[in-house]
């Protein structure tokens, strides 16, 4: 069942079973507050475990992130979104470590396509991740200490 995300009242709904799912739920609450505020969208995401839009979500972010880096994330997926607003496709996906992963493809082939990795307060960085990226770190009032990396992608998706 689809669940829109409150960034005025923060729960760990969907998102129990992470170690850190105070922190996860705060990063997820963040998310949608930049969304609500950049775009007006309602931020809305729902269980990869049920066949429908997150669980396609999930399949689109793992194909951009094996065919661009070979990466392949641990951990396991809890909640997917997938949306488009502005001429760009947007897809979250929310992992029970704790990470965040973001991916914004314009649908112009000249604009700007990336993807977004964020962990959360209080986690460790991913094995997977760690020879590969550097983390800068930002303040959140929702999230706490966030860090975050990127990376341009350079395939058609």
């Amino acid at each position: 069942m689809p669940y829109t995300v409150d960034f005025v009242t923060v729960s760990t709904a969907g998102l129990e079973s992470s170690p850190v799912a105070e922190a996860l739920a705060g990063l997820r609450a963040n998310e949608a507050r930049y969304l609500h505020n950049k775009y007006d969208h309602d931020f809305t995401v729902g269980s990869v475990d049920e066949p429908g839009e997150a669980a396609d979500a999930l399949a689109w972010v793992t194909r951009i992130l094996k065919e661009e880096r070979d990466l392949v994330i641990a951990s396991r997926a809890l909640e997917a979104t997938a949306f488009e607003v502005e001429g760009i496709r947007m897809a979250y996906v929310f992992y029970e470590s704790g990470l965040s992963i973001n991916v914004m493809y314009t649908i112009d082939d000249a604009g700007k396509r990336a993807v977004g990795l964020k962990l959360s307060d209080g986690m460790e960085i991913p094995a997977e991740l760690a020879d590969k990226f550097k983390f800068a770190r930002q303040k959140s009032k929702l999230a706490g200490t966030i860090r975050g990396s990127f990376f341009v992608i350079k395939g058609e998706y």
